[in-house]
């Protein structure tokens, strides 16, 4: 069948956040990410896939395609049968009554796409994030996560104006904080996650007691921080093991 003219251009627009909101689409490539939101709730709109990709979904939602045009619309160095056009679904209303991590403005598509792969693996099913935090839609960050986005509730929110009202006890990542492996730490509350390059803004600073800090083993002391993905999978460790 191919690729029409007024697809491809649906499919690059959604490269930007601006059409991706327009659209209420995103991307998804390859077998493992496409089957997974397959099998979620996610409602698909289009698969552009090769002959021997196999799919249940209905006919009409199915762009057969051959590898070379595959490899046009794909971001990926190698393409994997599948590209998907997956529908944004509506934000769900937000739960306060377990373990949640917060984001303050991560950048990095992959680290996103990590920390939602740690939510799903540690059990962690509400990830809040600040406003300028990359977009979840993102196709990088879609591709890290390998599909636990299909099981995890991302909130987008001023996270200033969240934590000012919230009754959990809210704990930050901080160099100068508690050793984590000797704070008693509870089973629900706020885990707050700073920014890769400037850490956790003053404003969050302000609304948060409890600090805690992975220390440092090293003897040359020459490595200056952990990177925040990392952080997160140790610390998050360190919540569930109690």
């Amino acid at each position: 069948m191919g690729i029409s003219k007024n697809q491809l251009k649906l499919i690059t627009s959604l490269s930007q956040k601006k059409y991706r909101q327009k659209h209420k689409l995103f991307i998804a490539e390859g077998i493992k990410v496409v089957n997974e939101l397959l099998n979620s709730t996610f409602k698909v709109e289009a698969l552009f896939c090769v002959d021997d990709f196999s799919c249940t979904i209905s006919d009409d939602k199915v762009v057969r395609i051959s590898e070379n045009d595959l490899k046009k619309i794909s971001s990926l160095k190698n393409p994997n049968k599948v590209l998907g056009l997956f529908q944004i679904p509506e934000e769900n209303k937000l739960r306060n009554n377990e373990l949640i991590i917060a984001l303050d403005d991560i950048n990095d598509p992959g680290n996103l796409g990590t920390i939602i792969r740690l939510c799903d693996w540690f059990g962690v099913s509400e990830l809040i994030c600040s406003t300028k935090t990359v977009d979840c839609y993102n196709q990088k960050v879609v591709q890290a996560s390998m599909g636990s986005l299909t099981r995890i509730a991302i909130h987008y929110l001023d996270l200033a104006a969240y934590l000012s009202k919230t009754e959990l006890p809210t704990f930050i990542a901080d160099m100068d904080g508690e050793n984590v492996y000797k704070a008693k730490l509870p089973k629900d509350g706020i885990l707050i996650m700073g920014n890769e390059a400037n850490g956790i803004s003053n404003e969050i600073k302000t609304l948060v007691k409890n600090k805690i800090s992975i220390p440092r083993f090293g003897e040359t002391h020459e490595t200056e921080s952990l990177n925040v993905a990392t952080a997160t999978a140790v610390l998050l460790s360190e919540f569930k093991r109690g």
